[in-house]
């Protein structure tokens, strides 16, 4: 029985972050929303979205989930491909930002919250005005509702290092080059915890890597799947 693809975005993202990546051909793919407010939850959600083993493949914040969903079961997860993201706590400072950005939702502002979010996902901060209208409709159709839950959701990240130690999977770790929200350090850190992985850096990408690279995405995704098959 080919190994299912369990798919996690970004926060503001939604399934349609993947819609340029071409996933493996005869895998089953379940997309998971980020509509509650708390990581654990989040992870029981991809631990549900299909039954045995599974390929996890998680950008930013839904990386973190699947860190958690590895801290859980580490015997569920066959395959990781991960990008984008960042394995450490959170720091006081993020806290503060997303309290901030929650009161703006709260306030009628979701407006203020994507521009205010919509530079980080380009390199060097840049987008075109055609990839800014993008990550502007697929934010809107995220909404303000998920937003809160999104915001609520980070506030309970842990520090995953120790849980990624516990991988006993093939994994392949995608980094944008010009990714200023979560630079290549937090990967090579990523990379070096996990006992088998393999670091892609793309120097050319920043945040929305499936966006900006889905070509490098699709490959690590063949990759992964045809590692965790062989196993």
């Amino acid at each position: 029985m080919p190994l299912p693809l369990v798919v996690v975005p970004g926060m503001l993202c939604d399934a349609s972050l993947w819609s340029d990546v071409v996933f493996p051909e005869g895998h089953t793919v379940h997309h998971v929303a980020l509509g509650r407010p708390d990581i654990g939850a989040l992870a029981d959600d991809v631990l549900t979205a299909t039954e045995g083993p599974f390929v996890l493949v998680g950008l930013s914040l839904g990386a973190i989930v699947g860190f958690e969903a590895l801290r859980r079961a580490p015997e569920r997860v066959a395959g990781l491909c991960v990008m984008a993201t960042n394995a450490a706590g959170p720091r006081p400072e993020q806290h503060a930002a997303w309290s901030e950005l929650d009161a703006l939702v709260a306030a009628g502002r979701f407006t203020d919250v994507v521009e205010r979010t919509l530079p980080d996902m380009f390199p060097d901060r840049r987008p075109s005005a055609a990839g800014a209208d993008r990550y502007r409709r697929m934010a809107w159709s995220v909404g303000p509702t998920a937003a809160r839950s999104q915001l609520s959701a980070q506030a309970t990240r842990q520090d995953a290092f120790a849980a990624l130690g516990t991988a006993r999977c093939p994994a392949v770790v995608l980094s944008g080059g010009r990714d200023t929200l979560c630079p290549p350090a937090f990967h090579h850190s990523i990379a070096k915890a996990l006992p088998q992985a393999r670091i892609r850096e793309l120097p050319d990408a920043g945040h929305l890597v499936p966006w900006q690279r889905p070509d490098a995405v699709s490959a690590a995704l063949r990759e992964v799947v045809a590692a965790a098959t062989a196993r």
